[in-house]
């Protein structure tokens, strides 16, 4: 029995009055969609009511719906148009639509409405922002008519629908850009304080792929015919290890990326496909994959990919959202290889320098300290000579043999300074001891690190003797203690005295101590509180193996 027309008015204001609360209440578009469903179902006395939301790939998402029995139309489910009489009309027409009688065959969706006993229906438009978004349909328990006017009836209904979506989504996507800025930061972060790739690499595909809510999120780098998993993330823990090589063989993203350096994605995959990463893809689960390529300094070095389970492509923005995170990376490998021609540039000079050093010493020893060493002699036997005479040439002899002697005794001196025989031959032990013998106050050494590779004795020497030289000049000790140990894979040095301390440690001595150190991956460290004395520790790592 048909209920009278105020009635139904009272029933359908009502109605309407609880979804516009829930709208400007700004609950989530989900609990709105389900009241619509439920509201419109009880106000038209329909067995089915469903919101569905057009995708671009020619297919419809439940988004919410209401059903006196059981039904297939679940939200979240996916529904191809082909066929259709109701949502296909509305997208192509974007007017209501009415069907008394849904025709024999069809497609996805009239396959599922016969499920259900519903034999006609209605729709509407639901528009957001001036565009089509999706629609509502509604029909009668099985066997009844389709009530006049309920095309009409729904689409009084989807314009407060459209005000919802549109505050959802606005709301969506203030949420989703505060959300994507704060990760962008946290990866940003790390990348500014220079932490190994490895580590920006993990959280840049983890970052992501929680942000954009993906099942997996990996990113390799090019070698050859391959690509080799540098990172990976998945909401299960089944993703590709690090060091994964994934040959480039058929047509994946990967390959895709390759050829053309622009970002690529697949939608599906060829079940007779043998190529390596469709066999991964069908083991994973995968449906849908972007590709985004890293390029570091003009040259393509590897990709990132975003993959999802669920049977619909990834969204179209999914590309421009994850070039910020790719352009992160490529900061990292950027500024990674910047440090490494850094280091090696200061290695080059440090190892420039000490071939310079040692050409020197030859030279001097070779040269101008022989000439010395043969003019003393010279000297020598003329005085021999000259022994007990008292003329002015005896003198002069005499004189020239004092200068000839302390000439040769200064060049020595600055021969041990530029790089002492000790250290050439005996290593950091005596190079250190013979530094020590020559200060005017009781200095102990304790070295009980063996042989390192020269560069690293020499620049360890260096260490000793800028800090022993400032002992010297400013501290006012009356002790100092050198050491020199291995620790943890490197190599460590400490000069600690009982001086006055308060060092500055940006004076030029120690400025370029740090720059030799840098060259091995040193560090150096000065701890010199005012009356506390001064503790200067340098670490060089040692090759391994």
């Amino acid at each position: 029995m048909a209920r009278p027309q105020t009635d139904l008015q009272r029933l359908q204001e009502a109605s309407l009055r609880r979804v516009a609360g829930l709208v400007a209440g700004g609950a989530p578009s989900s609990e709105v969609f389900a009241a619509v469903a439920h509201e419109v179902a009880q106000v038209t006395d329909s067995a089915l009511v469903q919101i569905q939301r057009y995708e671009t790939d020619g297919t419809v998402t439940v988004a919410g719906a209401w059903g006196a029995e059981p039904h297939p139309f679940q939200p979240g489910t996916s529904w191809s148009l082909e066929g259709s009489q109701i949502a296909a009309v509305i997208k192509r027409t974007g007017r209501p639509v009415r069907v008394d009688q849904f025709a024999e065959g069809g497609g996805h969706i009239q396959a599922g409405v016969r499920k259900t006993g519903i034999r006609g229906g209605a729709g509407a438009p639901i528009v957001v922002d001036g565009a089509l978004w999706g629609s509502i349909a509604a029909g009668p328990a099985k066997g009844e008519p389709v009530p006049a006017g309920l095309e009409d009836r729904l689409a009084e209904f989807t314009e407060l629908v459209g005000t919802a979506i549109s505050n959802a989504e606005s709301r969506e996507a203030l949420r989703q850009l505060a959300d994507e800025q704060a990760a962008l930061r946290r990866v940003a972060t790390l990348v500014a304080r220079g932490v190994p790739p490895a580590e920006v690499f993990e959280a840049v595909t983890r970052e992501a792929g929680q942000l954009f809510g993906v099942d997996a999120m990996h990113m390799g780098r090019y070698d050859d015919d391959a690509a080799i998993s540098v990172a990976g993330w998945s909401r299960s823990g089944r993703h590709l290890p690090v060091g994964t090589r994934v040959e480039l063989d058929g047509i994946n993203v990967a390959s895709l990326v390759r050829a053309s350096g622009e970002p690529a994605r697949i939608d599906g995959y060829d079940p007779g496909s043998d190529a390596t990463a469709e066999q991964i893809r069908r083991r994973m689960g995968v449906y849908s994959s972007v590709a985004v390529p890293i390029v570091v300094d003009g040259r393509l070095w590897g990709l990132m990919i975003a993959s999802s389970k669920e049977p619909r492509p990834l969204p179209t923005d999914t590309e421009a959202r994850l070039r910020d995170f790719t352009a992160l990376a490529e900061s990292a490998i950027s500024n990674t290889a910047a440090r490494a021609e850094l280091a090696a540039s200061r290695a080059r000079l440090a190892a420039a320098a000490d071939d310079e050093r040692r050409r020197v010493v030859r030279d001097l020893h070779d040269g101008a300290q022989q000439r010395l060493v043969h003019t003393v002699i010279t000297l020598k036997l003329a005085a021999r000579e000259l022994e007990g005479e008292q003329s002015a040439a005896a003198g002069l002899v005499r004189e020239a043999l004092a200068h000839a002697e302390t000439a040769t005794e200064e060049l020595r001196e600055l021969v041990h300074g530029i790089l002492p025989a000790a250290l050439t031959g005996g290593g950091l032990r005596a190079g250190i001891d013979a530094l020590a013998s020559r200060m005017t106050m009781p200095v102990e050494v304790d070295v009980t690190a063996d042989r390192a590779p020269q560069p690293i004795e020499v620049t360890a020497y260096f260490v000793v003797t800028e800090a022993l030289t400032n002992v010297a000049k400013h501290a006012n000790a009356r002790h100092t203690k050198v050491t020199a140990c291995v620790e943890g894979g490197a190599l460590r040095i400490e000069v600690r005295d009982d001086g006055a301390g308060g060092a500055r440690a940006d004076g030029s001595g120690l400025l370029g101590l740090r720059d030799r150190l840098a060259a091995h991956d040193g560090t150096l460290a000065v701890d010199s509180p005012p009356g506390g004395g001064t503790t200067v520790t340098a670490t060089i790592p040692l090759p391994q193996g």
